[in-house]
């Protein structure tokens, strides 16, 4: 991460003339709105490489600056600083003395932390600076990220005897309960494993109860990964916290509840939606991240191939019809569909949305939260759209007979309608709504385009390696060696940067169908899926699975990631 020092940065940036003045406004705007750092954004939209703005940066400073880092770093200076002090202040000592300590540095524009390490140090401080991505991760991999802090607070639980904890079978009252989750340990904790999950870009935050253990897991990339249990005991006080602050009823362990959390976290608003689950035992809670920054709903950074994105940007601009995407739950569907319709949110169209539950919160679109307890069904919420006089409707998913019909209805009235589906592919999306009950003659005469797609873990660029596959795996790919020719394989050896996974990141494969008048005729006629998914392909349509081996042979994602989700 970039230093987030906002103003710092704007002048900076500004000083030196190397973005224009009313754009550089304009992404500061953006830097405001998602809590992005403004030096990634400058970066990401490719206006000065990363590399060049680091060295810029260290010239204007003073600093020496490091291209690379040491590939060792010596253990007596890793044991002159405390693991608090290279956490809180963002520093990575390369060498050290009686009297002097080299450190490199993550923020360079925190003017104070030369005379607070001074003094903290009792030794000349010497600040060095590098990539920021780079010594954040050796700080995480010498000293802990804020593991450590959560094993030091469980330890200051479990040894402190000061915290009133799950008493067993006793009924408690709600204020015991109350009680129990206001306690300060309970909610340093309850931060740090939220701080900490947002800061590894996971997607979902799980805490289960089991009989003799409490596990807390975060989703990263699609897999989950278990961190340090905290004591069974502590599973009621720290369940009880997530509850009060997704104002959900505490005392209610009966039947599953469903909230949200707003919280700032490094300057960044966070939204998590909470889910509760009554188990055997104690309730399973659920935290879903929706980190406004953290999710690109920029289409030019989905790393969509040009044919798709091309056609995305076509159907999104037409008056009138219908588009879905469709995929498994978590495939990022919504996303895509977000993306699309940024595109398209300018001042002249009026965009409606409804969705179960609102994920992300875009400027300048009317977003509706479905709620059928009270009757507000995605029907409903369509029958209403259409009395608004919207341009673009995106409905979250088709999920019945009447909200596919009124969809239809809504498109054929000249409005473009946006959903989701869940079916494997392109083609099934058809079958589907046949299935449903939608007439083909309908469908044939409203469905514009069909995208699918999944979302592959990506290879850590740090440990990539190339390697020769077996046959027994290509054939898996059904693809022949000698059709590989001299084309490269990679995987990821697995390092500090991807925790050893070998993947770091995900990136989406896609299938793109759009509807030919062959294709409608064969929806008219009641095709199977088969045979419409083989008309497509005469047509030109690229599968799934032939996406996926372009993001092999690009050496993006590996073969086991690409036969799993295709």
């Amino acid at each position: 991460m970039f230093p987030s020092h906002s103003p710092a940065i704007y002048e900076f940036l500004k000083d030196h003339r190397l973005v224009e003045p009313a754009q550089l406004d304009e992404l500061n705007e953006e830097h405001k709105a998602t809590g992005k750092p403004l030096a990634d954004v400058v970066v990401d939209l490719g206006i000065i490489e990363k590399d060049d703005l680091l060295r810029r940066i260290a010239d204007h400073l003073g600093y020496d600056y490091l291209p690379e880092l040491p590939v060792q770093f010596p253990g007596e200076a890793i044991a002159a600083l405390t693991g608090k002090l290279a956490r809180d202040y963002g520093v990575m000592p390369l060498q050290a003395d009686e009297q002097n300590i080299d450190l490199l540095v993550t923020d360079p524009f925190n003017t104070q932390a030369v005379d607070d390490l001074t003094f903290a140090l009792d030794r000349n401080v010497r600040l060095y600076f590098a990539d920021p991505d780079k010594v954040e991760v050796q700080i995480k991999q010498h000293y802990g990220e804020d593991e450590e802090s959560i094993d030091d607070l469980l330890q200051e639980i479990s040894t402190g005897g000061k915290i009133a904890a799950d008493p067993g079978n006793r009924e408690l009252s709600e204020r015991d309960i109350e009680s129990m989750a206001e306690q300060t340990p309970i909610i340093k904790f309850v931060n740090l494993v939220i701080g900490q999950a947002i800061r590894d870009k996971a997607s979902d935050i799980h805490f289960e109860p089991f009989e003799h253990e409490f596990k807390i897991r975060y989703r990263i990339d699609g897999a989950l990964y278990e961190m340090a249990p905290p004591p069974k005991q502590l599973a009621l006080p720290i369940l009880s916290r997530i509850k009060v602050l997704a104002s959900l009823n505490i005392a209610e362990r009966r039947i599953p509840q469903d909230g949200r959390i707003k919280i700032n976290i490094g300057g960044r608003p966070v939204d998590l939606r909470v889910s509760t689950l009554p188990t055997q035992f104690g309730e399973s809670v659920v935290l879903r991240v929706l980190d406004q920054s953290a999710v690109r709903l920029d289409i030019t950074q989905l790393g969509m191939p040009e044919d798709v994105f091309e056609g995305i940007h076509e159907i999104v601009r037409r008056p009138n019809g219908i588009f879905i995407v469709t995929g498994p739950t978590g495939s990022g569907k919504t996303t895509t569909l977000y993306s699309g319709l940024r595109l398209i949110n300018t001042v002249d169209l009026k965009l409606l949305t409804a969705e179960d539950p609102v994920e992300y919160e875009i400027e300048g679109i009317m977003q509706v939260p479905v709620n059928p307890l009270v009757g507000l069904t995605f029907a409903a919420a369509l029958r209403s759209f259409l009395r608004q006089d919207p341009d673009v409707i995106m409905v979250g998913e088709i999920r019945d007979l009447e909200t596919a019909q009124i969809a239809i209805q809504a498109s054929l009235t000249g409005h473009l309608v946006l959903s989701t589906l869940h079916t494997n592919d392109s083609a099934g999306a058809v079958t589907r709504l046949v299935d449903m009950g939608v007439e083909p003659f309908l469908i044939a005469s409203s469905l514009e385009a069909v995208l699918a797609q999944r979302l592959v873990r990506r290879i850590c660029v740090n440990c990539k390696t190339s390697y020769i596959p077996t046959g027994e795996l290509l054939a898996q790919l059904n693809v022949a060696k000698e059709n590989i020719g001299n084309r490269q394989f990679f995987y990821g050896k697995g390092c500090p940067t991807c925790s050893q996974s070998g993947y770091r990141g995900r990136l989406g494969i896609y299938e793109w169908l759009r509807l030919s008048e062959a294709l409608r005729d064969l929806v008219t006629q009641r095709a199977p899926t088969l045979v419409i998914k083989q008309k497509a392909i005469e047509q030109g349509m690229r599968t799934l699975r032939d996406d996926g081996l372009r993001a092999i042979f690009d050496g993006h994602t590996t073969i086991e990631e690409v036969i799993k989700y295709t």
